[in-house]
């Protein structure tokens, strides 16, 4: 009787998507509490766009290169420890062959059933520093060019989401016009946006969905009563 094939769907949110997700999220969220909140205190488009695209320019410069730093920062401590576990497997083969059995007894297999295994690794020195690079110390080796990728990527998503909410300053001729196309515009791309989130992290759309558009919709009510405040 034919057997209708296995397909596993998992999902591998990929250093691209975390990347858009970051970038994005911030440029939604802290353009729009900074518009709003200096609608609370200026009647002016003009100091609340040239404000807004001043924070998007310094917001994304930061937030790409803090992207940058991060990735070039898991390059270099990934070279380190592969070039550590290199010099173990030279020189203390015995206890590197005891973290095996570690590794593989927290799954429930003795030692005796990985001593195959072990042979077999100790045949091959790139695959046993492999091994013990992911299963032991839980690293992946980063993409050739990954930091600069992850800056350009976080700071485009950046700018994009930050352009959303300034946006109708520029088309309309007072603050308080502007003030509710951009509480629309961006609470509906916040929403959108948690709405894909979810589809690519596995968390339910809608849940998703809320969740970002509360967390943003609540930095810029704080931002826009504070400023009215102090105003």
């Amino acid at each position: 009787m034919p057997q209708t094939p296995h397909l596993e769907k998992h999902f591998r949110a990929s250093e691209t998507i975390r990347d858009v997700v970051i970038g994005m999220s911030d440029g939604l969220t802290v353009p729009f509490a900074l518009a709003a909140g200096l609608s609370g205190a200026v009647d002016s488009s003009h100091i609340i766009t040239t404000a807004g695209m001043a924070e998007i320019a310094a917001g994304a410069i930061a937030m790409g290169l803090g992207g940058f730093l991060a990735a070039r920062g898991d390059a270099e401590h990934y070279a380190h420890e592969l070039q550590r576990e290199y010099q173990e497997i030279q020189t203390i083969p015995e206890q590197e062959a005891a973290e095996v059995v570690e590794v593989f007894e927290a799954y429930g297999v003795t030692e005796a059933q990985c001593a195959p295994v072990i042979s077999a690794l100790r045949q091959d020195r790139d695959a046993w520093v492999r091994f013990m690079m992911r299963f032991e110390l839980g690293l992946e080796q980063p993409e050739s060019g990954r930091a600069t990728r992850s800056a350009v990527t976080i700071a485009s998503a950046y700018i994009a989401g930050g352009l959303i909410p300034i946006l109708p300053y520029f088309l309309t001729a007072t603050v308080s016009t502007a003030l509710p196309y951009s509480t629309l515009f961006t609470l509906s791309a916040l929403a959108l946006f948690g709405f894909f989130k979810g589809g690519f992290t596995g968390t339910p759309r809608l849940k998703s969905a809320v969740q970002t558009l509360l967390i943003g919709g609540a930095a810029a009510a704080a931002a826009f009563t504070l400023a009215r405040l102090i105003s």
